[in-house]
């Protein structure tokens, strides 16, 4: 019987001192290998920034101001104006081998109102306590792309042909012009001058005046 216990306890111990032995080669192996596995790491980061750099944006530390003007705009509307432009190049009959096209989701903001720096005080008269104006026509002070809504939705380019760079600077810069042609077909420029009147309106009675009238603009 002790003889069996005996060979039991020898069959731990051996098992125990081989346990012990795996796991010291197993470290030891690691430790080997590690150095291998960040170098494999580090060449890897390497190659992925070779791949694909990260842009660096240096601005010009120079920066020249050609003019300052004091403004005295009144802005009274603003349109939020969304369109799609096709723009394209190539086409015919072989244009499934020359053709070069997009479709380009352009948002863009309209601002318009009256700018109030061109009153002079030949258009500002009392007549029995009643405040005549002669405001300026309304104009668009602001029509411009809103660059982080605008994107270019289908891009088509034929095997033949090279996307042209320039095609969307194209696209984007008509679409532009017709944000504005769009907020001046509906009617912007009128609504700006209802609203500048409205405004000046409540402003002058605030001053005291009996009435304001607004008269034409001189021809």
């Amino acid at each position: 019987m002790s003889k069996l216990i005996t060979r039991i306890i020898l069959a731990i111990i051996l098992v125990a001192l081989a346990w012990v032995g795996v796991s010291a080669i197993n470290n030891s192996i690691n430790n080997a290998v590690m150095p291998l596995r960040q170098a494999n790491q580090s060449l890897s980061t390497q190659v992925s920034d070779l791949l694909h750099p990260t842009p660096t944006i240096l601005p010009d530390p120079v920066t020249i101001i050609h003019e300052v003007r004091t403004l005295a705009r009144l802005e009274t509307i603003q349109y939020t104006v969304e369109k799609v432009i096709t723009a394209e190049i190539g086409g015919g009959t072989f244009e499934f081998l020359n053709k070069d096209r997009l479709l380009l989701v352009a948002h863009g903001t309209v601002l318009a109102g009256v700018d109030l720096s061109k009153l002079t005080p030949d258009d500002l008269w009392v007549d029995q306590g009643v405040l005549n104006v002669r405001l300026p026509d309304a104009e668009v002070f602001i029509s411009a792309l809103d660059n982080d809504k605008t994107y270019v939705y289908e891009r088509d380019t034929s095997i033949l042909r090279q996307s042209d760079p320039n095609l969307e600077t194209l696209a984007r810069q008509a679409a532009e012009d017709e944000i504005k042609k769009a907020a001046l077909a509906d009617g912007i420029l009128d609504i700006a001058q209802q609203n500048a009147e409205t405004y000046l309106t409540r402003f002058f009675l605030s001053l005291g005046y009996a009435d304001v009238i607004f008269a034409e603009p001189e021809p």
